[in-house]
């Protein structure tokens, strides 16, 4: 009863509070993954990986909500307050994704925190996909997996651009 009532409460969220929430949460996994995963295969060290979750977790939050903020004020068809929630919505719901994924770091040896990270960001995901494609009466697992299979390609995709990286400055 408890996870039925916090799924509603989801679903009725007012509209610009669920992009900005949506574009945020998204945005803030993937991006914390990729840089977690590039980072980690370049230079091994969790004082540079715990700088880079901070830089974006602050940085890129902003640099997205007033993304957000812009993109609602060109389709000219949102109200004042509705491009302010969800440009709230999206530094907020970024933000505080981006901070979470510090826990790992600080908590596990560098190898296991990477493992644990992208874990966390790879069910944080499947469980808003899930969550967001329910509501539209369509098979969500179809949505989880492509979702799941971009933000793998991205993971895999920063790994290997951090060993480049890596190997072309040392």
């Amino acid at each position: 009863m408890q996870n039925k009532v916090k799924i509603i409460m989801i679903y009725n969220l007012k509209r610009s509070v669920k992009r900005g929430l949506s574009f945020g949460l998204t945005s803030g996994i993937i991006t914390t993954m990729g840089l977690i995963t590039g980072l980690h295969s370049g230079v091994h060290s969790k004082n540079i990986i715990i700088s880079g979750i901070l830089t974006i977790a602050i940085a890129d939050s902003l640099s997205d909500a007033l993304g957000i903020h812009i993109s609602e004020e060109s389709e000219h068809s949102h109200s004042n307050k509705e491009i302010w929630e969800a440009t709230i919505a999206t530094v907020l719901s970024k933000f505080i994704c981006a901070i979470t994924f510090l826990l790992p770091i600080f908590l596990l040896p560098l190898e296991q925190a990477i493992i644990a990270s992208v874990v966390w960001g790879l069910s944080l995901l499947s469980v808003f996909s899930y969550l967001i494609t329910k509501k539209k009466s369509e098979n969500p697992c179809k949505a989880v997996f492509e979702h799941l299979f971009i933000a793998i390609l991205v993971v895999l995709i920063t790994h290997f651009a951090g060993i480049w990286i890596a190997n072309i400055l040392c």
